[in-house]
């Protein structure tokens, strides 16, 4: 028997090729399917950065067949967490939705060497929303 996910959770950078894949790839591994997971960017690119995908391969997620795509209404209507990684002004806000700002390093554009430590903060905001999330269910 399924369950329907606890929560729907949007993350959005501008490019929709680091940070967010990042955050979304982990959020899916931690999480499974108790949680719906989206992503998206005010202004996508081409595809998922590089070096995101291999420091994510290096612990075992995959990301490599994400690919990034723009952000939209329904998006953001549809999710109950929205998570912003640098993309300011240009995210739209909705009222009864949980707005997060993470402030984090943009990676465009750099190597892995430079990517694992943002890669390990998003890991460690993701365990924080999870247990957000887990004990929001049970209260």
């Amino acid at each position: 028997m399924s369950s329907a996910p606890l929560a729907s959770v949007l993350f959005v950078c501008v490019h929709n090729a680091g940070r967010s894949q990042m955050a979304a790839g982990f959020l899916t591994h931690l999480a499974g399917d108790r949680v719906e997971v989206r992503s998206a960017g005010s202004s996508p690119v081409d595809q998922v950065n590089p070096a995101a995908v291999e420091a994510m391969e290096e612990i075992g997620i995959d990301i490599s067949a994400a690919e990034p795509k723009i952000l939209t209404t329904e998006a953001i209507q549809a999710s109950d967490y929205v998570i912003t990684m640098g993309c300011g002004d240009a995210c739209p806000v909705f009222p009864g939705r949980t707005y997060l700002d993470w402030a984090l390093a943009d990676p465009a554009g750099k190597g892995v060497d430079a990517v694992r430590p943002i890669r390990d903060e998003i890991k460690t905001r993701i365990e924080a929303l999870i247990a957000e999330i887990d004990a929001k269910r049970e209260a």
